[in-house]
């Protein structure tokens, strides 16, 4: 019999998926790329609201289908950890690869895409091990070296028309999410606790 966790787990995983495939079929075919202009533009006001949208946005399909199988892949090595551990480090690292860009990435640029988001359970899954120091984390990052460990290059300024400064931030975002899981999941326990007895 199949666990219900993991069931749940693969649907938020694949519904995530869905999401920004659907989003770029209507991008692409009816709305003609308008959506992107919902990305993160470095330090301007409207360009905050990037920081929300610019993971679910792609530029091209050859984007979108680059991001979709590592995303699959390290986000279900940080599922692994449970649903409560993908929402803090999905949460750090979006929030933080976001900010990072809109302060530090050139102002007449435009950010989209979920690889802040690849590169920050990278980082998590690589750093959780130096920090937790288990067995298990320790087998995981290194699998994750082994197939993955190109996508280092990706935080460096080495290519035209990369969003390395996602990449960068997002890999601070996974690491940030690593150091401080415990005390993050304590926080998600008193806000849940909170939102529970405010309903009761």
């Amino acid at each position: 019999m199949i666990d219900p966790n993991f069931l749940q787990e693969a649907r938020i995983l694949l519904g995530f998926v869905v999401l920004i495939w659907l989003l770029e079929i209507l991008d692409q075919l009816v709305l003609r790329h308008r959506l992107n202009r919902l990305g993160i533009r470095p330090r301007s006001q409207i360009g905050l609201r990037g920081i929300l949208f610019a993971p679910l946005l792609h530029g091209t399909w050859q984007h979108l289908s680059a991001n979709t199988v590592p995303f699959v892949v390290l986000g279900g090595l940080v599922m692994l950890g449970g649903l409560d551990e993908f929402a803090i480090v999905t949460t750090v690292v979006w929030l933080v690869s976001g900010l990072g860009v809109w302060l530090f990435a050139p102002s007449n640029s435009l950010h989209i895409g979920a690889s802040g988001l690849i590169f920050g359970y990278f980082g998590f899954l690589l750093l959780r091990s130096y920090f937790q120091q288990d067995l298990t984390s320790g087998a995981i990052a290194l699998l994750v070296l082994f197939f993955y460990s190109p996508l280092i290059w990706g935080i460096l300024p080495i290519r035209r028309g990369i969003s390395w400064q996602g990449h960068l931030f997002g890999f601070v975002g996974g690491g940030l999410a690593a150091r401080y899981l415990p005390q993050l999941r304590q926080w998600l326990e008193l806000g849940l606790e909170l939102v529970r007895s405010s309903l009761i």
